[in-house]
């Protein structure tokens, strides 16, 4: 039984969540919500993206204004973030025609020039043409004859599609010839001061259509609205709060993947498994606190039905292998490395490891 891994006709999804959200609807400061979460859960909500944003919003009916584990301390620099959920800013691939380096005239948005397909900073709230993007079919949406502010537009691509086009997507060939005759639109890079409370680097916003926030004055914790949107406030004010559970562990222990899987099995529950896009974000942040180079993820090679699956049964209709992966052998079982790409590596080698609780 031969098995394409690009042929997921036959797949049947299935929920399997790394994380559950928990409402308290007890009224706390922001320092003793995030206390009480520490204690109790994991951290205050951290959200990655427009799914995890409606997945916290449904666990609970009849919401009020509460605090989630985004905040600004005062002097915190602002650090540049894609738009797009996953996407990191590398500065080494920037393309800068100049940056307002002193950060005086709070120029936290860019703009495209078409001529020279430099980047340039502008106050977020100038209008402009923009290009989204489309992670269901792959493609740029081209918004050429519409002007928005940069908060506008990143809006308009997420309810429409998927968001701003960002990273990568800028060298696509497609881009540079629908935009020949243009002269600069807005791209989903940004930079804030904002970090989550228990340190993920997630770029992922939903504030409302007010101006920019970029924690100015002294409302510097933040907080979903009835809405659904966010907002800011005072850290001191007493509001309910969203905590997340996470059910994924790293295990800083060098074990071969026959040892990490009987590890697993006997103090949690399985070794992880990835089943799409979104929870293989969740798990590529725990891989970069690893202390070896990969991590064993629950994906094994069976030599006689010549396929991979994972360890719970399920199909494989999920992938993110690296390139250049040499034909897999008998005994090779799936490692994720730091950047969160898949890797083939022999069974007997040694790595951490990711639990699933």
């Amino acid at each position: 039984l031969a098995y394409n891994q690009h042929n997921y006709a036959s797949c049947s999804f299935f929920t399997c969540r790394h994380y559950e959200y928990h409402f308290i609807g007890e009224n706390k400061t922001w320092k003793e919500a995030q206390s009480f979460c520490r204690e109790n859960y994991t951290d205050l909500a951290k959200v990655y993206d427009m799914t995890d944003m409606k997945r916290l919003l449904d666990s609970v009916k009849n919401q009020t204004e509460a605090w989630i584990g985004l905040y600004s301390e005062p002097g915190n620099k602002r650090m540049w973030h894609w738009s797009l959920p996953g996407v990191e800013y590398n500065e080494s691939e920037a393309k800068w025609e100049n940056r307002d380096l002193n950060d005086e005239h709070r120029k936290n948005c860019v703009r495209m020039k078409i001529r020279d397909q430099k980047w340039k900073t502008s106050k977020c709230h100038e209008e402009k043409q923009f290009v989204c993007y489309n992670g269901e079919n792959m493609q740029l949406i081209f918004l050429l004859f519409c002007k928005k502010n940069w908060t506008e537009a990143q809006r308009f691509c997420r309810e429409h599609h998927t968001d701003l086009v960002s990273g990568d997507q800028l060298e696509d060939d497609k881009l540079k010839q629908e935009i020949a005759d243009r002269d600069e639109f807005w791209i989903g890079l940004f930079r804030d001061t904002w970090t989550w409370s228990d340190g993920s680097n997630f770029s992922f916003r939903h504030w409302d259509q007010e101006p920019f926030r970029d924690g100015q004055g002294e409302k510097n914790c933040t907080f979903v609205k009835t809405s659904g949107e966010w907002d800011t406030d005072q850290c001191m004010t007493k509001k309910p709060f969203f905590c997340y559970k996470e059910k994924l562990i790293l295990i800083q222990e060098h074990k071969t993947w026959d040892e990490a899987l009987d590890y697993c099995r006997e103090h949690h529950r399985d070794l992880v498994s990835i089943t799409n896009v979104h929870q293989q974000r969740w798990v590529q942040q725990r891989a970069k606190n690893a202390s070896t180079d990969y991590v064993w993820l629950g994906l094994r090679y069976t030599c006689v039905l010549d396929l991979w699956f994972w360890v719970n049964d399920h199909l494989v209709c999920y992938d993110n292998w690296g390139p250049g992966q040499e034909p897999v052998s008998c005994f090779h079982s799936a490692a994720m490395a730091s950047d969160g790409q898949w890797v083939k590596k022999a069974d007997t080698n040694t790595f951490d490891f990711i639990c699933a609780v």
